[in-house]
């Protein structure tokens, strides 16, 4: 595989070393090439330092990934405790519980993971990310950085356990191993993990979509595919990514995109639900470029006409224009446009006395397309869904509570967030007749 590998900061160089290789012999090429003694070397990937046994598969490094090569620190660093984070060895089957609103699973400031694709075996990717090389929506991948140097230098105290974290600044702090910066502020960002990009070109996040690991239906067509959209309404409805882009186009279609002072033009759930406003407005990117585009030139046309502006009705122009007086003849600004002199009223060429066209039907009564049936909107929940499977396959951590699901592997739990061991068929802290009794099942 083929790293490519920053030392002290400096230009990348590519590495090849074999997906088996510990991060060891990464440290042994890269002081080759530098004349510095190998154990003194620091290996930074994705806000942690990767221990010198840990294999790079075991790291979550993927082909062409870029890690930072620090040398030896001038003097001993306060941030020993976030360094030299094992991530090597074999894992436990245990994890935390998935709910997407409030937490996400994944390796702290980590890749886009994927489960094996076996038999029986569904990927899973937790970031999906719309890619601008792309121009599609594209599993993604986690990256940190420092908020003051912008380099991928900081070990960060935590990683993120929710959107909150990823998304608002100064809610995870760490320490830049940069040696001129003195920063402690994580700034998250995602890329594109279909293809090499660099770290200056980062991809939007689309935190709505998420993989349909609970098979919830889509609430317009009831099937179940494998990556869908969850409305941020209180019932958490599911639809898929066809019939989100045929509501979307259809609401284009019939001008029927709702304002919002702070997000601008966008959408309510499918199915009607109050609050349930899109956010971030890169998820109208699944209507393709053109259809976007006429996203775009919408939500111009309605700041234009809202503010007193109106479009030039010739055929080919549409410029936009703002009178300065109240008369009927407008003059469509040849700089700009097409230069018709048309009448403001009835929109035709512009004429002495009264307007002879007929009245333009009321706004509002355009049909709607677009409809999503009780039945399916019952169905399509993803709260309902994630109840259900708390209360199927998680039991609660008898340390700190937190939900904890087993798919796979003996009795023997391991809390990743407490790091408590117990039995989970006694609920108790794993001991020896817990071994001997039912270690297995």
């Amino acid at each position: 595989m083929i790293v490519f590998v920053r030392y002290n900061q400096g230009p990348a160089v590519a590495v090849e070393l074999r997906e088996e290789a510990r991060v060891a012999e990464l440290k042994e090429v890269v002081g080759d090439q530098q004349g510095v003694r190998a154990e003194r070397l620091r290996v930074l990937f994705a806000g942690r330092e990767l221990r010198s046994s840990a294999t790079l598969r075991g790291c979550d490094l993927p082909e062409q990934s870029t890690v930072h090569v620090l040398p030896p620190p001038a003097a001993s660093s306060s941030s020993s405790s976030l360094q030299e984070q094992d991530t090597g060895g074999q894992q436990d089957q245990d994890q935390d519980l998935d709910l997407h609103s409030t937490s996400f699973s994944g390796p702290p400031a980590g890749e886009a993971e994927a489960e094996p694709t076996g038999a029986g075996c569904r990927s899973r990717i937790t970031f999906y990310v719309f890619c601008k090389s792309c121009k599609a929506v594209r599993p993604g991948k986690l990256r940190v950085r420092c908020q003051s140097c912008r380099q991928n230098t900081l070990t960060v105290s935590r990683g993120p356990s929710c959107w909150d974290d990823v998304l608002i600044r100064g809610r995870i702090h760490g320490e830049c191993q940069a040696e001129s910066c003195h920063g402690n502020e994580a700034e998250f960002y995602m890329k594109c993990s279909s293809h090499p990009t660099p770290d200056d070109d980062p991809s939007v996040t689309l935190d709505l979509i998420v993989t349909n690991t609970r098979d919830v239906p889509c609430i317009s067509c009831c099937d179940i595919l494998d990556v869908v959209l969850v409305f941020q309404c209180a019932e958490r409805h599911v639809i898929c990514l066809d019939c989100f882009r045929r509501y979307s186009q259809t609401r284009l279609n019939e001008r029927q995109f709702v304002l919002h002072p702070v997000i601008g033009y966008s959408l309510p759930c499918a199915a009607g639900c109050r609050d349930s406003l899109i956010k971030e407005l890169h998820h109208f990117r699944i209507l393709g470029e053109d259809q976007y585009g006429r996203y775009l030139h919408y939500g111009a046309e309605e700041c234009l006409l809202m503010s007193g502006g109106l479009m030039c009705p010739s055929p080919g122009c549409g410029a936009g224009l703002v009178p300065g007086d109240g008369g009927r003849r407008v003059e469509c600004d040849r700089q700009l446009g097409c230069g018709f002199v048309f009448c403001r009223d009835c929109r035709e060429s512009y004429h002495e006395g009264a307007c002879h066209t007929e009245q333009a039907p009321p706004p509002g009564e355009a049909t709607e397309d677009f409809q999503v049936e009780e039945e399916a909107s019952l169905r399509g929940r993803w709260d309902q869904a994630s109840l259900r499977l708390l209360q199927e396959s998680t039991k609660r951590c008898p340390q700190c509570s937190v939900p904890v699901e087993r798919n796979g592997g003996c009795m023997h739990m391991h809390c990743p967030l407490c790091q408590a061991e117990w039995c989970w068929l006694c609920r108790v802290p794993w001991n020896r007749e817990c071994m001997g009794d039912h270690w297995f099942g």
